[in-house]
């Protein structure tokens, strides 16, 4: 019998000045991945930590922006999930200082390209889980493959408290901002793993475990699918993120994800990116 298929989203690119793209080794090996212990890399935490990261403060210094940026889908957030985005950004531009985070550098760029843009994967996101996986989208099981900052995975996770959300990372000093960004907006619904995709995907802990993998452009679609496919169990769903038309792309593609069982489910452009839902 055939194995059933893998669904895949592939949702058009929010983050055009990603960083590095990471390169492509698909290998078998033995993975020893593990939330990263925070005091592993502590030579490289900032050497003046302010006031505004203190997750008891009431007030974090970005908490106007919002205000007046562009954020709709942020403003649907209640007061506390607000507040732990604005506490996460405060976070983001402190630590960007010493560290290469994001190549955007303002909060209102940070609110409105990367915060926003992460909240406007939710809707679609529930739209296909629930046509075509025929479950409950209160509880998802998702991993963001090679989260950089958190972004989208963190933002995720405090929109959707319902959803286990793992943050998969290569680079140890991201690891280590993120587990403080975790620690940081009291989050108890993220795992930080510091491992590389095609190495976590042959863990048989991880491997087609999730319901949903999200990832950003960081590479082309056909070796994305590599990367992210094992992850995702049967019926699940694959979210890729492109900065442009897509269209060539996944017919460049189609025969790899085909390969590894998965099937093109749909596209569409939204705002203010290139959508397309595989």
């Amino acid at each position: 019998m055939p194995r059933p298929q893998s669904r895949i989203i592939l949702v058009g690119a929010f983050y055009r000045q990603r960083a590095k793209m990471l390169a492509f080794s698909y290998r078998v090996s033995r993975v020893a991945s593990s939330p990263i212990p925070l005091g592993t890399f502590a030579k490289h935490l900032p050497t003046f930590i302010p006031t505004t990261l203190n997750p008891n403060r009431p007030n974090p210094k970005t908490l106007t922006t919002a205000s007046v940026v562009n954020t709709p889908h942020f403003q649907t957030l209640t007061h506390p999930q607000k507040q732990q985005i604005h506490l996460f950004v405060d976070a983001l531009l402190q630590w960007n200082q010493k560290m290469n985070l994001t190549a955007v550098r303002e909060e209102s760029e940070i609110m409105e390209r990367h915060v926003e843009d992460s909240l406007a994967l939710i809707p679609p996101i529930q739209s296909s889980y629930l046509s075509h996986c025929g479950a409950s989208c209160d509880e998802i099981r998702l991993v963001d493959v090679g989260t950089g900052a958190g972004l989208p995975g963190l933002i995720l996770a405090i929109a959707c408290p319902g959803w286990k959300v793992t943050l998969l990372e290569s680079i140890s000093k991201r690891c280590v901002f993120l587990e403080h960004a975790v620690d940081l907006t009291g989050l108890s619904n993220v795992q930080v793993v510091r491992e590389r995709a095609e190495n976590l995907g042959q863990n048989l802990a991880f491997r087609e475990v999730f319901d949903v993998s999200v990832a950003r452009a960081v590479a082309e679609l056909r070796i994305l699918a590599e990367y992210c496919l094992p992850l995702v169990r049967v019926g699940g769903l694959f979210v890729a993120a492109k900065g442009h038309d897509p269209l060539e792309e996944v017919r460049r593609a189609e025969r790899a994800i085909h390969l590894m069982g998965a099937s093109v489910l749909q596209m569409y452009s939204g705002m203010p990116s290139y959508f397309c839902f595989i």
